[in-house]
């Protein structure tokens, strides 16, 4: 029995001592004044009655009533149920409040709504209301008593009913109730009333009345579902109401949900508002607060709050509360909607039954309990299990095994449950709750009985409500016992009493009497017999063993039942002795012990092999076994959740080896270095497991004793084995019937057990903490345990101990003993906090504490002696057999500066080579060795799964390519120890994860990497391998000065221009090898000057013609070859400028070749020779420089053949540029600064350049980029059967954010194609200026200009670094993925914006080509002009011109934009010590790549392959040539590069400059070309540029393991084996079929395409026939040749052959498979076009074209066919065709007359066969022949088909061609 009520309190309002606007609660009254000696009065209670704070209302205002909760030191709670009425104020508190509001009128505006009253004049009318608050205080929680009560207490008040109050109050304060056990009880406090109070059954379930259904009302399901799992992980909740009753019902909603966990941290339902600080603790809480205070909780970051009124929950960003474990959270959450909302599930029914009973609110509310009961079951189920009894006298200690549970339930990862059980709350519920002898409640039955009944009915809705309704039903009758009772009796005041005229204030009480009362009812309770609270208790049952919330597979390591097989057979074949057997499986062994099963059955199978706890192995069996217990430990996590580590303890102390008599070694030496044995957890957890067992085994019948099986946490196997539970709940029931000795001897016994454990475990820590090898002790201080949990000071210790040991590494071995100390200082502070905790929580004696903590010390100090013998025997024993190192093969010139160390190559993130999902063989991990060479780092080894074979792998990249470098510790695969390891990751897309072999010291590993680190920054660029290669290179020599190299800088300059007119002009007479393309049948005139291409003064000066004296013969190579690489031969070919500006002749000339920067003044990062305007003289040009960053000022770099628009380049503007012009619109003052010169210096510099382009020199009006109309949008062009038509809208005014952005240009395309051509014709500018957006923002333009501004938004370099890392990251990941999937590869890929980058710019260049294509000029200057401008200038020149899609215009492309122009290489590759902090930006890469994604829109159209951009991107980061090291050519002539490439040379020396390597290995090998080159002529490229349309390029993903990086070719190629006929003994043939293993094998070497074939057949075919073998170009330009023949009008026959008919009808219907590879492509083509269209060419199509040999290869001679007769003929073409001179050849093999353009080309253009020949005459000169001849020169020769008409030079080689002629007809 208890008090119904402890005490009464009357509060009334009173003054503010200090004087300020509010009032304060003050007690007048308290009933008993003296505190009940069990439970004192509780302080604060003025506060809790007036949360709001004590003020003065205007009017009376009914009464009130709220329970507020009040929370004491000893966690006990108190309800204070609250009455307040309000009674007219007394004058003395009038006056008060007016005074008050006079001094504070200002700040007045309470929430009560007081009036401003005058101090002047005070109006009698406005009366005041105080507030008056009864106060009941209890330990019980019935709110309906209490109200009824104190409703009574203030009925009799208002009523005047006649009777006492302080009888009332005394029977109040007297009544007592029962506690709990369903009992009822009819009390009356003596004024004619009746209450009938209701205890429930059970105690341990809370009472939630309507709580929790008013909850889901107020907030719905998601939102309380957050709020329950906020409370569970021990966030902060704030409620908010303007209810305070609301406010008290949500939070006893909320704990009522809880249960079975108790809330124990701060709970208050409602807060006062003085108290609001407390919202600011750190500690958890759930608190109410009244809405009126909403603004002060806004601040708050960390707490969640629900507001009741409005139904919302916010949760700050910071917080995260994990959500409840699938598939609890959706099966909770749809039974919660089928109790809320039953009709839910009939609403979409045809024919819904009548209505269906909706239940009542009470029962909703034990329903919407029964779903949460049902939750915590499920969650918690079989947590009895899972519980350690240490102790069970004198009283039981119980412990929790959190990490076992997790891991049989399937949660390690799960962030709700791993929350929940390491809170408070779950610590109170096992403390309660673990105990094995106490009454069970509902919870206990559910978790025991129904767990199988729930996962039945999981998928059965309907019976998950019928089990949640019969679960409310027990939650109903446990609230409402018996519901028919005796209705309530009650006086309550009238309606609107509180209105009327109340005759007096509540009267004062007199204490005397109710005190007397209270005496009277105290004294009989103290007669009576105390109430002992009958309680009955059992045995808590376990339930069955526990299953996983959700039965998950291990990703690939499903254990088969086979697996296991494995497993349990190759530990049989180690115990009989049979290695080879064993040694077979161990791979697959380690393999399968990846799953929780094959470990757990490991550790089954070797406890059979232990007897009498010892297992004495010879040597091999004890690697094996070691070697299986490693493999097992290095996946269990910290915590050893499945067991398997716990398993394994008893066993690494019985395995063991005899090392020489009196010396073993236990396996605990071979398995230390695992991150569980440092953990304080796993061994708390092993401790209280090993208790438990012992403690049973104590109260055990000897008969029962416990099996060995116990000892390893297995399951008993007999059925009626008792678990310690039981056996711990049977003695619990004995312990009051034994006597005092015999419990004092169990409690004594007890305590001895535990501390024999502890003995037992400190000797085990100290086993598996002290490292065998002393200087192995970085164990401790990378292992996370022992350090983490050392405390500030300790931590100290820690950290010197690591210096100690760093330093051991290089000093003498006296510093052993120091470092051993501190070692074994480490694992006694280690064992002694363990030793603490333990005993401290189990109940052992501080005598027996001391003891141990004595002990430990010499426990450490044994174990360290004992382990020093079996260390230095260990050394005795022979070492492994390990594998023969393999040597790489070196390039000429490359020498190794590090031997081979010995390593592990480990599986990184790539899985094929680890034999992943795409299979194949796991040939990582391998064990080799790696060498660091001066060119390469190499690795060379053999996979170390014997599975594989005799594989050798191969993994290297150059040193050069090295971008990041880290140190790991990694578990070698052999033995499973812990190595320190590199990890080494290249811009080749190459990654080397290596261990270092236990033999190589930390010192050798050390010498690499600095070595490394010195090759791989080099202090000056002529230190790299580029540089030494060749030369008689010593390390200590320093470099030779630049004057060796060659003549100075000015000397080159003074002869670049005289040279640049000698090269030129000679080129002009002797080599026409560099034709623009022909635009003839596009109908337009060709120029006036296309016979002269570069205009060249015929009076050259004499000197020029004379070798200058100024130069030594190897200084004039020098200077042709800086005219060379200043671009002459490309602006030659493109008919751009002359080098004299005074001559008349080139007046004609827009442009001309300026030597402005011939010093490099103006521009150190541009060439010398530049192209500007002819009407610009070179002096303005160096103030035009000015305005451009860099100096970088606009010069012209490409010319349209067709438009004669051209594309010119430059850096970015300064500020006071053309931008600066444009936008100060007004004029310039008179006293022009230096500033505003150059800005009109440089407005004149670009008008120059319009006017210099012939179609806009007169061009008047406004043309613009920005006005175009839809209408000029129409959908044609190439793309205009793939793209989408709908265009709605026209180009807005800023055309260049959305082109640059993600938008299109224009609107958006279905492929990402490029803006019709059509749109940019009706108006446009002549000049486009590309800038970047942020500098030409706020640019307005001109008017008057004819050049427009088109600001666009690039990326910058830094972004492309960031990107490129992100790119790197994701195709070659450093370590394997969670869950290796493509889409996780595709995400990554898409995190990089890599492909986003490549579609921009592919996009700004379709769009600059559009420009130029359609007449107008386009200077494109973005950034500094070297990085982003070089992409877009060389991509739009590659799509715009077909001559740098052939493997010679590439390479001037290249040359001249990359070179030339100042790309700076060095810099961006991060090429020395200087530029290792800016790191490596590929911004040629990215080129590179862009040109890729053409190539494989657009395969006919490049002469070069796939590889060859591999190679370059390979090459231009790999330092193995010259070409990309510098950053200039200003910084090539310093060093003597630009002259050494085509220097003199003799014998075969490496190649220095990547282009002649290229050329070399052309003439002997066709992998640099495309056999589908097939190119159309003048075809401008319009590629897609959209992401979709783009691919990832296979250079950043493939590798070939059996050679290495297929692009240094001498390497590559390696002497394939020849396929055996015979075998050596005369047997069958051998099987020609191999194996070709992806990721191994290079595929295009083991199956090389069909043509590749082909010509490699012929050339062995010519070899063995003693014939000298034909060049394969020789052999290929031949096939096609004749594959041209056949198909032309006047062939014979049909084509027959494969190859590609290049007739552009053709073109259009070839079915193209292209598979690219490093030695060429795979061919397969599927010819469908129509033969009769073969006969309608058009002659003068096939006229034009140029073929690939023709117009660019100069690798044969004319020598190489079969000439009879040669010389020059003018031909007369076809009807109405003009007269041309050919080279003609009469070929009497073939019985022949081909003729070709000029004597050098390889190519025809036409054959005339002699077999149809009739006869050869004397011809007449017709129209347009050729006038100075003498007519006797002309002859015709007669054909079956037509006449063709000839003309010689002179009479007697017309005589002599008509006799050949006829010669060879009479030989036929």
């Amino acid at each position: 029995m208890a008090r119904l009520a402890d005490y009464f309190v009357l509060v009334a309002f009173g003054p503010h001592p200090r004087g300020s606007g509010e009032g304060q609660g003050q007690i007048l009254q308290r009933f008993p004044e003296k505190d009940w000696e069990d439970n004192p009065f509780p302080q604060g209670i003025e506060l809790f009655c007036q949360p709001s704070g004590w003020q003065l209302c205007p009017e009376r205002n009914p009464p009130t009533f709220f329970v507020a909760v009040l929370t004491d030191i000893n966690s006990e709670r108190h309800y204070c149920a609250c009455l307040t009425f309000w009674e007219p104020a007394e004058p003395s508190q009038q006056e008060t409040t007016r005074v008050e509001d006079a001094t504070e009128r200002e700040e007045e505006g309470d929430e009560g709504g007081q009036t401003h009253l005058s101090p002047t004049a005070p109006a009698p009318s406005a009366q005041l209301f105080a507030p008056k608050t009864l106060v009941l205080v209890s330990r019980l929680d019935h709110t309906e008593v209490f109200r009824n009560s104190l409703g009574l207490i203030y009925a009799i008040h208002v009523e005047g009913l006649n009777v006492c109050l302080e009888n009332v109050i005394g029977n109040l304060l007297t009544c007592t109730v029962p506690l709990a056990g369903g009992s009822q009880r009819t009390i009356s406090l003596g004024a004619g009333d009746r209450q009938v109070i209701q205890t429930p059954l059970a105690d341990s379930l809370p009472v939630s009345r309507c709580s929790v259904a008013l909850l889901f009302r107020q907030l719905g399901i998601t939102n309380v579902l957050s709020l329950f799992c906020a409370a569970l992980t021990e966030h902060k909740v704030l409620f908010l109401s303007r209810s305070y009753q609301r406010l008290a019902d949500a939070c006893r909603g909320l704990l009522a949900l809880l249960f079975p966990l108790r809330y124990s941290f701060t709970y208050v339902p409602i807060l006062p508002a003085q108290l609001l600080e407390v919202l600011s603790t750190p500690t958890p809480f759930i608190i109410g607060v009244n809405a009126a205070f909403q603004a002060e909780t806004q601040e708050l970051l960390d707490v969640i709050v629900a507001d009741l009124d409005g139904g919302t929950v916010t949760i700050p960003e910071c917080v995260h509360i994990p959500p409840l474990p699938e598939p609890l959270q959706s099966q909770t959450h749809s039974v919660l909607s089928m109790v809320l909302d039953p009709e839910l599930e009939l609403a979409d029914l045809a024919f819904p039954p009548p209505t269906t009973s909706t239940s009542s609110l009470k029962m909703q509310d034990k329903e919407l309990r029964a779903v949460f009961l049902r939750l915590f079951a499920q969650l918690l189920q079989g947590y009895r299990w899972c519980l350690h009894v240490v102790r069970i006298h004198p009283e039981p200690v119980i412990r929790f095994h959190k990490a076992a549970f997790l891991g049989q339930r399937g949660l390690v990862e799960d962030d709700f449950l791993m929350k929940v059980l390491e809170g408070m709350a779950f610590a109170g519920f096992v403390s309660e709750r673990g105990v094995p002898y106490r009454p069970t409640d509902l919870f206990d039955e559910l978790v025991a009985h129904e767990v199988a009944r729930m996962r039945a009915d999981e998928n059965h809705p309907q019976r998950v409500l019928r089990h949640v309704q019969e679960l409310a039903e027990q939650l109903y009758k446990n609230e409402n016992p018996y519901p028919a009772v005796a209705m309530h009796k009650v006086q309550r005041p009238g309606e609107s009493s509180h209105l009327r005229r109340v005759p007096r204030p509540f009267p004062r009480l007199d204490e005397g009497t109710v005190q007397w009362i209270v005496d009277q009812a105290a004294a009989k309770m103290q007669g009576a017999p105390p109430a002992v609270k009958a309680e009955r208790r059992t045995t808590v049952p376990s339930g069955p063993p526990m299953t996983a919330i959700l039965e998950r597979c291990s990703g690939l390591h499903v254990n088969s039942a086979r697996r296991l097989e494995v497993v349990r057979n190759c530990i049989s074949y180690v115990f009989e002795g049979k290695m080879l057997e064993a040694k077979k499986l161990l791979p697959a062994v380690l393999r399968a012990l990846k799953g929780r099963a094959a470990r757990r059955c490991l550790a089954q199978e070797l406890h059979l092999h232990v007897q009498q706890n010892r297992a004495v192995l010879d040597h091999q069996q004890f690697d094996f076994v070691v070697r299986m217990m490693n493999c097992c430990l290095q996946d269990c996590t910290s915590l050893d959740e499945h067991g398997i580590a716990a398993a394994l303890l008893p066993l690494v102390t019985a395995f063991c080896r005899k090392l020489s008599p009196g010396v073993t070694q236990f396996a605990y030496s071979c398995v230390q270095e695992h991150v569980v044995w440092s953990t304080p957890q796993f061994w708390e957890a092993m401790f209280y497991g090993d208790v438990q067992t012992h403690i049973r085994a104590l109260y055990l019948e000897p008969t029962e004793d416990l099996a060995p099986a116990q000892e390893v946490g297995e399951a008993p196997s007999q059925e009626d084995e008792r678990s310690a539970l039981d056996v711990a709940s049977e003695q619990r029931r004995l312990w009051p019937t034994l006597s005092r000795e015999k419990q004092q001897e169990l409690v004594q016994k007890e305590e001895s057990t535990v501390f024999s454990q502890a003995i037992h475990y400190a000797n085990r820590m100290s086993y598996l903490l002290l490292p065998l090898d002393s200087s192995k002790s970085r164990l401790l201080r990378e292992r996370a345990g022992l350090g983490d949990l050392e405390s500030a000071s300790n931590s100290l210790v820690t950290n010197s101990m690591a210096g100690s040991v760093a330093e051991s590494y290089d000093t003498e071995s006296g510093f052993e003993d120091a470092e051993t100390c501190d070692v074994a200082g480490a694992v006694v502070r280690f064992i002694n906090r363990f030793v603490d905790k333990v005993c401290t929580e189990s109940g052992v004696t501080s005598d027996h504490l001391k003891g141990l903590h004595v002990m430990v010390p010499d426990i450490v100090q044994m174990h360290i002696e004992t382990l020093e013998a079996v260390q230095r025997e260990s050394r005795r024993l022979p070492p492994i057999q390990k594998p023969k190192l393999l040597r790489p093969r070196l390039l000429p010139g490359e020498e190794c500066v590090l031997d081979g160390l010995r390593v592990y190559l480990l599986p990184d993130g790539r899985e094929e080579g680890a034999g992943g999902s795409a299979g194949g063989p796991a040939l990582l991990p391998a064990e080799g060795a790696v060498f660091l060479t001066t060119y390469r780092v190499i690795f060379t080894g053999m996979p170390t799964d014997p599975l594989v074979g005799e594989q050798v792998v191969v993994r290297s990249f150059p040193v050069a390519a090295l971008t990041k470098e880290k140190r790991i510790s990694v578990q070698t695969p052999v033995d499973q120890l812990l190595q320190d390891g590199l990890q080494l990751r290249s811009c080749t897309f190459q990654l080397l994860k290596m261990a270092f072999d236990e033999e190589v010291g930390s010192d050798s590993a050390e010498l690499f990497r600095k070595q490394l680190h010195k090759l791989r920054y080099p202090p000056d660029i002529r230190a790299t391998f580029a540089f030494t290669l060749g030369s008689a290179h010593t390390p200590g020599r320093p470099p030779r000065v630049t004057k060796d190299k060659g003549p100075s800088l000015r000397t080159l300059s003074r002869n670049l221009v005289k040279n640049a007119k000698k090269t030129i002009g000679r080129q002009h007479v002797t080599r026409k090898k560099y034709n623009p393309p022909s635009w003839e049948h596009r109908g337009q005139p060709p120029p006036e000057d296309q016979e002269d291409e570069i205009s060249v003064s015929e009076e050259l000066e004499p000197s020029t013609l004379t070798p200058s004296s100024a130069l030594k013969p190897s200084d004039r190579m020098t200077m042709s070859s800086l005219v060379e690489r200043a671009c002459c031969r490309d602006y030659q070919r493109l008919g751009l400028g002359t080098l004299s500006s005074s001559l008349s002749r080139a007046k004609s000339e827009p442009f001309r070749i300026s030597p402005v920067n011939r010093m490099y003044a103006i521009c150190r990062s541009y060439p010398g020779l530049l192209i500007v305007p002819q009407s610009v003289q070179d002096n303005a040009l160096q103030r035009v420089s000015r305005c451009y960053r860099q100096n970088r000022f606009p010069v012209v770099c490409w010319r349209s053949g067709r438009s004669k628009a051209v594309l010119l380049r430059s850096g970015g503007l300064h500020g006071k540029g053309v931008v600066g012009l444009f936008k100060a619109q007004n004029a310039p003052s008179p006293g022009q600064s230096q500033a505003d010169s150059s800005s009109l210096e440089q407005e004149k510099y670009l008008q120059a350049v319009v006017s210099s382009m012939p179609r806009y020199a007169d061009a008047s009006g406004r043309n613009t980029l920005s006005g175009f109309s839809s209408a000029h949008m129409g959908s044609h062009g190439k793309w205009g059967s793939v793209r989408t038509s709908g265009r709605s809208s026209g180009l807005g005014t800023d055309v260049g954010s959305r082109l640059a952005g993600r938008d299109a240009l224009a609107p958006p395309q279905a492929n990402g194609g490029p803006p019709d051509p059509g749109f940019l014709r009706p108006q446009r500018a002549a000049l486009y200026i590309l800038g970047d957006k942020a500098q030409l923002k706020g640019v307005r333009s001109d008017p008057l200009q004819q050049w427009e501004l088109v600001p666009i938004e690039v990326f910058e370099a830094r972004q492309v670094k960031a990107s490129f890392k992100k790119l790197l990251k994701a195709c070659v990941p450093g370590c394997p993925a969670a869950e290796p999937s493509p889409a996780s590869f595709l995400r990554s890929l898409e995190d990089s914006e890599w492909l986003i980058q490549i579609h921009k710019l592919l996009q700004v260049s379709v769009l600059v080509v559009e420009l130029l294509d359609s007449g107008s000029s386009v200077l494109v200057g973005l950034e500094d002009g070297w990085d982003i401008t070089t992409q877009v200038v060389s991509l739009v020149q590659l799509l715009s011109d077909p001559f740098y899609r052939t493997l010679e215009g590439f390479r001037l492309l290249v040359e001249k934009e990359w070179l030339s122009f100042g790309h700076r290489f060095s810099h961006r590759g991060a090429h020395t010590l200087a530029g290792q902090s800016s790191g490596f930006t590929p911004v040629f890469l990215q080129f590179l790549d862009c040109v890729h994604q053409v190539h494989l829109q657009f395969p006919m159209e490049f002469e070069f392959s796939q590889f060859y951009l591999k190679f370059l991107g390979y090459h231009h980061v790999s330092r193995r040539f010259r070409t990309f090291l510098l950053d200039s050519d200003y910084e090539r002539i310093e060093l003597g590069l630009l002259y050494e490439e085509k220097g003199e040379r003799r014998g075969q020396v490496p190649c220095r400059s990547v282009w002649e390597y290229v050329d070399r290995l052309s003439k002997r090998t066709p992998v640099f070309h495309n056999y589908m080159y097939a190119p159309e002529d003048a075809e401008v490229l319009r590629p897609y540029s959209n992401v979709s349309n783009l691919k990832v390029w296979d250079f950043y993903t493939e590798e070939t393991l059996a050679e290495g990086p297929p692009y240094d070719w001498e390497l590559a190629q390696g002497p394939p084996e020849p396929p055996e006929e015979e075998r050596s003994d005369g047997g069958a043939p051998q099987s020609r079929r191999r194996v070709v293993w992806p990721c191994y094998d290079s595929c295009p070497r083991a199956q090389p395409d069909a043509i590749s074939r082909l010509l490699e057949e012929l050339q062995r075919l010519e070899t063995e026939l003693g014939q000298p073998a034909e060049r394969w170009k020789d052999t290929w330009d031949r096939v096609k040749a004749a594959q041209r023949l056949e198909g032309r009008p006047d062939g014979r026959g049909t084509p027959s052959s494969l190859l590609v008919s290049t007739a552009p009808h053709h073109r259009r219907s070839l079915g193209v498979y292209l598979q690219e590879g490093p030695v060429g492509s795979t061919l397969s083509l599927s010819l469908d076009s129509d033969q009769s269209s073969g006969s309608t060419t058009s002659g003068s199509r096939q006229a034009a074209r140029r073929s690939t040999s023709t117009l660019y290869s100069q690798f044969q001679t004319a020598e190489s066919e079969n000439r009879s007769y040669e010389g020059t003929l003018y031909k007369k073409g076809a009807f109405m065709k003009p007269w041309k001179a050919r080279w003609f050849v009469l070929d009497k093999t073939k019985h022949q007359l081909r003729y070709y353009d000029h004597r050098v080309d390889t190519e025809c253009k036409g054959v005339i066969d002699l077999a149809e020949v009739e006869a050869v005459a004397p011809g007449t000169p017709t129209m347009g022949a050729p006038k100075t001849v003498d007519e006797k020169a002309f002859f015709d020769v007669k054909t079956t088909r037509r006449v063709y008409n000839f003309c010689a030079q002179d009479v007697p080689s017309a005589q002599q061609w008509v006799d050949r002629i006829q010669s060879c007809l009479s030989d036929a």
